[in-house]
């Protein structure tokens, strides 16, 4: 299931546009959760980390969609952004703020399947290029460049990432499972497990990351953990 925000001012053009999302998940197999703004000031304050795609239109009252772009663009940099505008000479801010692309009104059904098409194809939903998890603090959406590596916490993980840390209500176990899928992830201790992007050298027992950070090796993963960061380099070559 898909979160999609429909954020106009004008209820025709929501109507409208809901309808012919309406037809794209039944033409595709798709099921969409959708979530209606009127202003971009309403879309901030209710904001939630499991959007998948914006709707965003661009000339507004109360917020317009550029601003109330760059504001997501500042806790959220994966989300998807589709700009909605009559007039073509404001769709280059779009690219300022990594937007996917923008649909001309009135819209049209060919144009948006289109660019629907192109989104799901290049982004696949929130599990291909970030990781979404709750704790008590909130809610999060941390792409997996930004996670450095991840701890045993008693019985759940602390994940590090960026310049935060947070729980994750999960076991190294599946936690684990769960980022190696991605490639440049890698267990180097039975506690821990680090990206590989983020590491600088192997001292004995422990990776150095570029940070300053140690993480340790344990001796039955070294020689797996070895392979896998001399594969990883190599491929940077």
């Amino acid at each position: 299931m898909y979160h999609i925000v429909l954020c106009d001012d004008e209820n025709t053009l929501i109507a409208e546009l809901k309808s012919c999302l309406q037809r794209y998940a039944e033409e595709h197999n798709i099921e969409f959760t959708y979530h209606i703004f009127y202003d971009g000031t309403n879309l901030l304050a209710n904001y939630s980390t499991d959007f998948d795609l914006i709707f965003l239109d661009i000339k507004m009252s109360a917020m317009d969609g550029i601003e109330t772009a760059q504001q997501i663009r500042k806790t959220d940099s994966n989300v998807g952004i589709i700009f909605l505008t009559s007039i073509t000479q404001y769709v280059w801010q779009g690219y300022e703020v990594n937007a996917v692309n923008y649909l001309l009104k009135p819209l049209k059904y060919v144009r948006l399947e289109m660019e629907l098409d192109r989104y799901f194809s290049r982004y696949r939903g929130k599990n291909g290029q970030y990781l979404t998890f709750a704790n008590n603090c909130g809610k999060f959406k941390v792409l997996y460049k930004d996670i450095r590596y991840a701890e045993t916490d008693r019985r759940n993980v602390l994940l590090h990432f960026e310049d935060k840390q947070q729980i994750i209500y999960q076991s190294m176990k599946e936690f684990s499972a769960l980022l190696e899928k991605e490639s440049c992830f890698t267990r180097c201790h039975a506690s821990f497990i680090v990206n590989l992007a983020y590491v600088r050298s192997v001292e004995n027992l422990e990776a150095v990351l570029t940070t300053g950070e140690r993480i340790p090796v344990s001796q039955p993963r070294r020689k797996n953990f070895m392979i896998k960061i001399t594969e990883y380099w190599g491929n940077l070559l």
